[in-house]
């Protein structure tokens, strides 16, 4: 299976990759939508609009672009040699991409929140979090490419 992996390392590198972009596309977008959708009433046709725009981004662009994330990322961290497992950039990184799935879990929480109508958390909130991934992405991008 190694080997599998060694000679496709850059298909698989290169799905790991979109598949990232895909997953922060929807983190920046989503928290966005919340900030919106803070600014409408409860129950009204823009509130069930943005309902369905929530899920769907979450369910059919978010989730899976996690999970192929994820799954590509093990696939490369599973090749010998690829990874210093003694490196601190390393554990960095890992640590920030769990602090995403973190934060991808919060979204989830919080559109619960506002398909039940009973959001918790005002504009401000979402506008704050909106910066969370930003952060979160700037540290992996950074031990990834410079490996302090």
């Amino acid at each position: 299976m190694t080997d599998f992996l060694a000679t496709y390392q850059s298909w698989i590198l290169s799905l790991h990759i979109m598949a990232f972009i895909a997953w922060m596309a929807g983190t920046f977008y989503l928290p966005r939508l919340y900030v919106y959708h803070c600014q409408v009433v409860p129950g009204s046709a823009e509130s069930e609009r943005f309902k369905v725009m929530e899920r769907k981004l979450l369910r059919q662009i978010m989730t899976p672009a996690m999970i192929v994330t994820f799954l590509a990322g093990g696939a490369l961290a599973s090749i010998p040699g690829l990874i210093d497992w003694n490196a601190g950039w390393w554990w960095t990184k890992l640590i920030c991409v769990l602090g995403l799935a973190g934060f991808h879990g919060a979204c989830g929480t919080w559109r619960r929140g506002f398909a039940e109508d009973r959001n918790q958390h005002p504009e401000k909130f979402y506008r704050t979090a909106n910066e969370v991934p930003t952060i979160l992405m700037m540290v992996i991008v950074i031990m990834i490419i410079v490996r302090p």
